[in-house]
């Protein structure tokens, strides 16, 4: 139970990608299929993604048409395309393994990273997805992020492969790593986000085409999984005002516009009841009671 493969999308990342790489590369223990997704890329990154999978056979490589960057559901489909292509090579070639991990481009990685992760899988039979800590660079300076333990960040997580299977694998849906997060839940797996193994992004958080964008469609992707306006009103307030240098002051309001752009649109959101139900009835009671608990244990 400690093998696992690896699925990273990229789109025009010569800068980061041969970092990312290096440390896949030297992790302590390596997937057994790494699988990037090169979307459309117009810079080095083809050159590459080709000299990495000639210099090692456990990397493969997969090319899309060139697309503009979209932080939409473009990304679940670049995703979901790699994981296809890794189920289907690790059938092809009899590789058999445990756990399956992502990775984003622009994310340099502990060299334990994926080895802390699948001990912790092995030690809790219940847990069905977990990541380390991320930290954005902003000005030379690594902002490292507060968020809830029990949300595992997108950046590099790894799943519990019958978690995976029994949620349905990557989701075709804006904000797949959340919506992974709550059919874990709802089906009785534990999250969870580990501070002892770190994972550094080479840009600020929600950075790829700018902060204002990056945030503007978070609070877009809210909407089309169901966080209610109370929720976005409260998180944009605390994102506006907020002290943590990880989320940069001000940044509540793209989020908010973002939200109430669709809201006031009407437009449809996701078709999916169990999420839909899951914010508008539990997430705010969720957040509020581990808040109490968090004030309880200082």
């Amino acid at each position: 139970m400690r093998t696992y493969i690896l699925v990273t999308p990229c789109k025009d990342e010569e800068y980061s990608l041969p970092k990312l790489a290096e440390s896949v590369i030297n992790q302590k223990m390596k997937p057994e299929l790494w699988v990037i997704v090169d979307d459309g890329s117009t810079d080095k990154t083809p050159q590459i993604l080709q000299e990495l999978t000639m210099s090692h056979d456990w990397i493969r490589s997969v090319r899309l048409d060139e697309t503009p960057r979209d932080l939409g559901i473009h990304v679940a489909h670049v995703y979901r395309v790699g994981f296809d292509y890794a189920l289907e090579y690790c059938d092809n070639n009899n590789i058999s393994y445990d756990h399956i991990g992502v990775a984003d481009s622009d994310v340099v990685l502990d060299d334990n990273y994926f080895e802390y992760l699948i001990n912790q899988l092995e030690m809790n039979p219940k847990l069905g997805i977990c990541s380390g800590r991320i930290g954005s660079t902003v000005n030379g300076k690594i902002l490292w992020d507060r968020d809830r333990e029990d949300l595992p960040t997108g950046g590099a997580r790894l799943w519990n492969k019958k978690c995976f299977e029994e949620t349905g694998g990557y989701l075709l849906t804006c904000s797949p790593d959340s919506i992974a997060i709550v059919k874990a839940k709802l089906r009785g797996w534990e999250t969870k986000k580990f501070d002892d193994v770190k994972m550094i992004s080479l840009r600020p958080f929600a950075g790829a085409e700018g902060q204002w964008i990056g945030y503007k469609k978070m609070g877009s992707n809210n909407y089309h999984i169901g966080f209610t306006p109370l929720h976005i009103l409260l998180k944009g307030v605390k994102l506006l005002w907020s002290k943590d240098d990880f989320h940069k002051n001000g940044v509540g309001i793209p989020y908010m516009l973002g939200y109430f752009t669709e809201y006031l649109k009407r437009a449809p959101r996701i078709d999916d009841k169990e999420v839909i139900d899951y914010y508008r009835n539990t997430r705010l009671k969720e957040i509020l009671c581990l808040k109490i608990i968090h004030r309880k244990t200082r």
